[in-house]
């Protein structure tokens, strides 16, 4: 992809398409796991000029186009915009450590339930409109555990919670596991502490 590609009507709609649909997804999860307003204001930010015109530049339809950003420049302005606004995804937790033995110098704090939530709702959303007709419950799982050994920097307890659920998701689907994290996992009555 050319660094000087222009945003054309149809990739800007295009985008704004997958903006919505994606929205429209992780909005109806978090209403049905009494989230109402995290649902309703959930990746906002993705509307603002910063994320939405890269975002529009990049669309390619079947991928994030912050991958494609990052591929042709080394980053994603985008997504650096993004996880430093939404709450909802475990880079927003990265800070300094004070243990002087941490090996890396960063770790990453332990995200709320809430958001944890919020989160496992965004990725399995992602799933599926990335996927379309090829989505499968254990689809966000295979993402997560392909990347599991290089998050080195997420939480323990918070890494430990997106595998539980992720796997509830994929073994026992999508009702049982909304009503899971509704009624036990939002009410902190698991493990998961």
């Amino acid at each position: 992809m050319k660094s000087r590609e222009r945003i054309t009507l149809s990739k800007a709609v295009g985008h704004f398409r997958t903006i919505k649909h994606h929205h429209d997804l992780v909005c109806s999860y978090c209403i049905r796991a009494g989230l109402i307003w995290q649902g309703l204001t959930h990746d906002l930010s993705k509307l603002s000029p910063a994320e939405f015109l890269v975002g529009a530049r990049y669309y390619q339809g079947d991928r994030s186009p912050n991958n494609a950003e990052r591929e042709e420049r080394g980053y994603s302005s985008a997504w650096l915009h993004h996880k430093g606004r939404n709450l909802h995804h475990y880079e927003y937790y990265l800070d300094y450590t004070a243990d002087r033995n941490s090996r890396y110098g960063i770790a990453g704090a332990q995200m709320p339930r809430r958001y944890v939530a919020e989160m496992i709702f965004d990725r399995v959303s992602a799933s599926r409109v990335y996927k379309g007709e090829n989505y499968t419950d254990d689809a966000p799982l295979q993402y997560f555990l392909a990347s599991k050994d290089r998050s080195w920097y997420v939480n323990d307890v918070t890494k430990r919670q997106m595998e539980f659920l992720l796997r509830m998701w994929a073994v026992k689907g999508e009702d049982y596991t909304i009503r899971y994290i509704r009624d036990v996992f939002l009410r902190g009555r698991n493990r998961y502490r």
